[in-house]
């Protein structure tokens, strides 16, 4: 239920979708007569689709999560490598037959990477569909495999979570595919933006993970006017979805932390 009511709302609270949907209201409300309401609609969601657009706002929202966990030397020897689903895009993959990365496809590039310097690591792949609807037997982890395997990972390093569907249940679902607490410290591979709640599902587990931040969006300072409108709104859009995302999952009781911190 969550999960469901939760990818109905992401659509109606992304910024671009709000202030588009007002816009379009605005223009009804002007064919109605209700020049008054329209007039201001139309001005509020203008106002709204250029700050979120052009203004460094959505880059600096974005540059706070993405500051949130640095990297971390890392030690010698781990467990594993726990790399979350996001990084593949299902639908198009199906559908082109084809493995299609999308925005976050450096989650895999990353995690080759470790592999190499951790040869005797596991591999743990968290992410099933992620979709309200989609073809159960092609799953983010199962793409992302195939993706390490034509890297040159080794089949049998390599081991698949695919039920989960959204952040938490890759902490819980992980940890329940270990069966048990797992000795050992395993680095959590997922995008800079996405670390805060990944971190804060991952804690309640008995999991000991490093973070392992990846697929940088903003500029360390954060802040940055965007080149292009489209930069600016997907960055509004992405940080918008993890503040809501870490808002709602601690409300839902599902995290101990609103805002987890490396120092916890």
């Amino acid at each position: 239920m969550f999960f469901a009511l939760s990818q109905i709302l992401d659509f109606f609270l992304t910024p671009s979708n709000v202030l588009l949907l007002a816009l379009l209201a605005a223009l009804l409300f002007w064919i109605l007569k209700i020049r008054k309401l329209a007039a201001a609609l139309g001005v509020v969601s203008i106002i709204g689709l250029a700050l979120a657009a052009w203004s460094p706002l959505g880059p600096f929202a974005l540059g706070v999560l993405e500051n949130r966990f640095p990297r971390t030397a890392l030690p010698d020897d781990v467990a594993g490598i726990i790399m979350l689903g996001g990084a593949v895009d299902t639908h198009i993959s199906y559908d082109r037959d084809a493995l299609v990365l999308n925005e976050a496809g450096e989650r895999i590039v990353e995690t080759r990477i470790l592999a190499a310097r951790y040869p005797e690591a596991v591999i743990i792949l968290s992410g099933g569909g992620g979709h309200l609807s989609n073809d159960s037997s092609l799953t983010e982890s199962a793409l992302a495999r195939r993706a390490l395997i034509d890297a040159g990972v080794v089949a049998e390093r390599l081991a698949m979570e695919e039920l989960s569907r959204n952040t938490c249940e890759n902490a819980r679902e992980t940890a329940a595919a270990l069966a048990g607490p797992a000795p050992g410290t395993w680095i959590l591979v997922t995008s800079a933006s996405h670390m805060p709640r990944a971190v804060a599902c991952f804690r309640t587990t008995d999991l000991a993970i490093i973070p392992y931040p990846v697929d940088y969006r903003t500029k360390f300072a954060g802040g940055d006017w965007p080149g292009t409108a489209s930069i600016g709104l997907a960055a509004t859009d992405l940080a918008a979805h993890e503040w809501i995302g870490l808002m709602s999952y601690h409300l839902a009781g599902f995290t101990q932390e609103l805002f987890p911190s490396p120092e916890n």
